[in-house]
C-alpha cells in the first residue's frame, strides 16, 4: 500500500511539474520539425556527394550528424529540467554539448552489435534469429533511462550505461508505471512500437495531408511532454529513495 501511495504522489508531482515546464518551453515542440529538415538535407547531400566506395565515409558523417542531433535535443532537455528554460544559444551550443558522450555510447552499442553478429550469432545457429528479437527488447527495458542518464548524470559513456542499468534495478516499478502508459499512447499515435532509446522525432512517412500534418503536430506535443516527464521523474528518483520521499511528505503535512 505504501509503495502505490508513493507512486501516486510521485507521479502527481511529476505531472504538475512537467506540464508547467512544457508550457514554459513550448518551443521544444518545434525542434522535431527542425531535426526532420536537417535530416532530409543531410540525406540528400550525403547521397549526392558520397557515392561508390565513398559511401562508407558518408555513413560515418551521417552517424556523427545524428549523434549531434541527439546531443542537441538532450542538452535542451537538460536545460529545461535544470533551469526550467532553454535559449537560442543553448540550441546552437547543443549540437556539440553532449556529442562526445552520445557518440561514445553509440560506439559501445555498435561494437557490442558487431561482436554479436561476428562471434555469438554464428555459434547460436538457428536460435540466433530469436535472440536477435529478444536482445533489442531487453536493451530497451534494462537501459530504458539511458537518455536521461546521459544528460542528467556526469559519467563517462560506459559508466553512464552501467548507471542506467543500476537505476532500473532500483526503480523499475516507479519508472515503468508511467512509461508503459506513454509507450501505448505513442504506439496509438504512430502505429509502431519503437525500441530506439535515442528517437528524437517521429520517423513515419508524411503525405502532407491535413490529417497527417495534424497527427504529426499532436505527436510532437505528446512526445515533448513524455520526454520532459521522463526527465523530471528520473531526476526525482535518482536523487531520493522511497523512504526519503515518504518521510519528506509526512514531515510537511
Amino acid at each position: 500500500m505504501v509503495i502505490f501511495k508513493d507512486i501516486l504522489y510521485l507521479n502527481r508531482d511529476t505531472l504538475k511539474t512537467s506540464l508547467n515546464l512544457l508550457f514554459k518551453n513550448w518551443k521544444i515542440i518545434l525542434t522535431g520539425f527542425a531535426y526532420m529538415l536537417i535530416n532530409i538535407i543531410l540525406a540528400i547531400l550525403i547521397n549526392s556527394l558520397f557515392v561508390g566506395v565513398l559511401r562508407i565515409i558518408g555513413g560515418l558523417i551521417f552517424a556523427l550528424a545524428m549523434a549531434s542531433l541527439i546531443s542537441n535535443y538532450l542538452y535542451l532537455l537538460q536545460n529545461i529540467i535544470r533551469t526550467e528554460k532553454f535559449t537560442l544559444e543553448d540550441f546552437k551550443y547543443g549540437f556539440t554539448a553532449l556529442l562526445r558522450k552520445v557518440y561514445g555510447v553509440l560506439i559501445i552499442g555498435w561494437i557490442a552489435n558487431l561482436l554479436y553478429n561476428m562471434v555469438l550469432s554464428p555459434l547460436l545457429g538457428s536460435m540466433g534469429s530469436m535472440i536477435s528479437i529478444i536482445i533489442p527488447l531487453g536493451i530497451f527495458i534494462l537501459l530504458n533511462p539511458l537518455p536521461e542518464s546521459i544528460y542528467l548524470k556526469f559519467y563517462d559513456p560506459w559508466s553512464t550505461i552501467v548507471y542506467a542499468f543500476e537505476f532500473i534495478k532500483e526503480n523499475w516499478l516507479e519508472w515503468f508505471v508511467p512509461n508503459i502508459v506513454f509507450i501505448f499512447i505513442l504506439y496509438f499515435l504512430i502505429g509502431d512500437m519503437q525500441l530506439n532509446l535515442f528517437r528524437i522525432s517521429f520517423a513515419y512517412s508524411m503525405n502532407f495531408s491535413i490529417y497527417s500534418i495534424l497527427i504529426y503536430i499532436i505527436g510532437q506535443i505528446v512526445f515533448s511532454f513524455v520526454m520532459i516527464y521522463r526527465g523530471v521523474l528520473f531526476d526525482k528518483l535518482s536523487t531520493s529513495t522511497r523512504r526519503k520521499r515518504i518521510f519528506m511528505r509526512d514531515l510537511y503535512k
